[in-house]
């Protein structure tokens, strides 16, 4: 069964989004800033979401997941929980 793993951060808005990722791609720490501003329980493990299979997680996270380019930032993407900033790290 094909499986990920990714973190992420999960805040209220885009403009929260787009300034945190503003933020990490000036070479700020994806952790640090997880554990801060993340609405996600998974931020007291800096943002991982640890091992994730399909159909776990809400469509546009697992699209991006499943789908985009690993140890790339992805977002953010709008889900009915808020909106997310991605990394997947492996993909088997």
């Amino acid at each position: 069964m094909r499986s990920a793993m990714a973190k992420h951060i999960l805040v209220k808005t885009r403009a929260e989004a787009e300034q945190l990722k503003q933020r990490l791609e000036s070479g700020e720490q994806f952790a640090r800033l997880a554990k801060q501003y993340s609405l996600c329980p998974s931020k007291k493990k800096s943002g991982d979401l640890g091992e994730i299979f399909p159909g776990q997680l809400v469509k546009p996270v697992e699209d991006i997941i499943f789908k985009k380019a690993l140890l790339t930032l992805h977002g953010p993407v709008k889900s009915r929980f808020g909106f997310h900033l991605i990394i997947v790290y492996f993909r088997s």
